[in-house]
This record gives structure tokens, C-alpha cells and sequence, in this order.
């Protein structure tokens, strides 16, 4: 028997329904962030993207928290979690901007959907939640739709696809790590040492050849909203992982692909896959069992 009350079905439902509402705002910054990012990449590498993107963040971070009086909550008791955090999302994100500027944008989004089936298969060990036998079955269709998308054995996946897949894991280690920082630390300093830290990551690993390209005038326009978008991405997901479940929160960015596509087949002259679109929505199908599995019994 849990030690603790269930949440009623309509504070839960309330509850989701505030967090469908941030997460429309995370779904319009990670598709600006994905356009910008594929302009930068130009010019700039994943790392030198990412450390100049993090610097503009931390600037917004102390500008915003100083104005609003919360940058003291910046102090912490579990540096170490926000750093495995940190690792895991700056991996996954260095990874997404190498994909977003070698194959279609809405291939990159169709794989990264598939961050809610690791997301499920995670949240038993690192957030104490049970995978049932549905949630199993929806991981198994989540895959399915997985090799919809890639199609291994019809064309030759390459570092790209491989990349966008391995970035979905990442981003799930990060949402996996954020909803347990949101038991004891604030969206300020969680957003905090996301800058910090991932300031630090990519100023090392951009500065490790002993170059590091500095933007161009028609690029920092770019950098800016990806500094903006991600930090406003990140603040929109944070509060909707504080507000319900990861494994329900994640299922609700689908709706990033028909406007991705759209844009890329606008803006660069993609076209429309339709084993991308089949794939994404039998990846779609998994998460939402997974969501059902969790609906509350009136």
C-alpha cells in the first residue's frame, strides 16, 4: 500500500491540463531553437554552438532571477544530480544539432519522440515508478515505430539518424534527472546550473582543439533566440514536469512534428516522408497507452 493519498482525478486532471499548457509553449522554442540551430551550423560545431548558447543563457538566467528576486534559490544541496543532469542533456543536445543540420527536421523530431519510451523504461529505477505490463507493450510499439522511421535494411542510416535516436536518450536521462530536481530545487535553480554548467561543458570541448570560431554578424541574431529558446524551452518543460509525471509530460511535445514538417518542407524544400509521419504516429500510439495506463479510475 503507498505511504501516501493518491492525487483525486481532478486535482491530477487539473494538474495535466496546466502542464499541456506549458508544454505548448516548450513545443513552439524547441522548433525555433531546431531552425536556428541548423542556420548556425554554418559557421559554428555542436560544441562552440553550445558554449555561446549557454553563455546568452546564463546572462538571461541572472538578468531574469535577479529581477524577480529568486537568484538566491540558485544555491543547492545536490550539485551532483544537477550535473548528471547536465551531462545527460548537453550530450543529447549536442547530438540534436548535429542531426537537425544533416537530415530532414522532421526525421530528427520522429526520432526524438521516442525519448518517452526511455522515459518509461528509466522512471522505475531513477523515480520509484512502476512499469506495468501495458507500459511494457507501449515501450514495444514505441520501437516498432522507431524502425518505421529509420527503416534499417532499405536505406543505409547514417550518422544522423543514429545521432537523433541517441540525443532521444539523452534528452529522457535529463527529464528523467529534472522531475527528481523538482521535488527539492526551484525552476530557477534548475535553470541556473543548466547555464552553468553547460557553459562550462561547451567552452572546454569547443576549446579543446585550440580553436574556437567566433560568430559572424548575420549568426548572433541565431544565437540569441537559441539562448532564448532554450532557456524558455527548458523553463516551460521544468514546469510542466513539476506539475505531472514525466511519462505523461513527454507524450504531449507530438505535436512538434506537423509544424516541424511543415517548416522544414516551407523554409529548406523538405519533403513530406510519409514513413516519418507513419512511424512518428506508431511511436505516438505506445506513448499514449503509456498515458492511458495512467488515467485515473472515477
Amino acid at each position: 500500500m503507498s505511504r501516501h493519498p493518491a492525487p483525486s482525478g481532478d486535482a491530477e486532471g487539473a494538474g495535466l491540463r496546466r502542464a499541456a499548457l506549458w508544454m505548448t509553449g516548450a513545443i513552439a522554442s524547441f522548433s525555433a531553437m531546431a531552425v536556428a540551430g541548423r542556420e548556425v551550423s554554418i559557421e559554428l560545431d555542436t560544441f562552440e554552438l553550445m558554449a555561446y548558447r549557454s553563455l546568452i543563457g546564463v546572462g538571461i538566467v541572472l538578468a531574469a532571477a535577479g529581477a524577480a528576486g529568486t537568484l538566491h534559490q540558485a544555491r543547492t544541496h545536490r550539485i551532483g544530480l544537477h550535473l548528471i543532469r547536465n551531462v545527460f542533456h548537453f550530450t543529447g543536445q549536442n547530438l540534436w544539432f548535429f542531426a537537425i543540420a544533416t537530415i530532414p527536421l522532421a526525421q530528427v523530431f520522429a526520432l526524438e519522440f521516442s525519448s518517452p519510451i526511455w522515459v518509461a523504461l528509466g522512471a522505475p529505477l531513477i523515480l520509484n515508478e512502476r512499469l506495468s505490463a501495458r507500459g511494457l507493450v507501449a515501450v514495444l510499439i514505441g520501437f516498432a515505430g522507431i524502425l518505421i522511421v529509420s527503416r534499417p535494411g532499405t536505406a543505409a542510416i547514417g550518422p544522423g539518424q543514429i545521432a537523433a535516436a541517441l540525443a532521444a536518450i539523452g534528452f529522457a536521462g535529463s527529464a528523467l534527472f529534472t522531475r527528481r530536481l523538482t521535488r527539492t530545487d526551484s525552476i530557477t535553480s534548475i535553470l541556473f546550473w543548466l547555464a552553468v554548467m553547460q557553459a562550462a561543458m561547451g567552452l572546454a570541448l569547443a576549446a579543446a582543439d585550440g580553436e574556437m570560431a567566433w560568430p559572424s554578424m548575420a549568426i548572433w541574431p541565431w544565437l540569441c533566440i537559441i539562448g532564448v529558446a532554450g532557456l524558455s524551452a527548458h523553463f516551460c518543460l521544468t514546469t510542466a514536469l513539476s506539475l505531472a509525471p514525466a511519462s505523461l509530460v513527454m507524450p504531449m511535445d507530438f505535436l512538434r512534428l506537423p509544424a516541424i514538417a511543415l517548416v522544414g518542407m516551407a523554409l529548406y524544400a523538405e519533403p513530406l516522408d510519409p514513413w516519418t509521419f507513419l512511424g512518428a504516429a506508431v511511436i505516438f500510439v505506445g506513448n499514449w497507452l503509456n498515458l492511458r495506463r495512467r488515467r485515473p479510475v472515477t
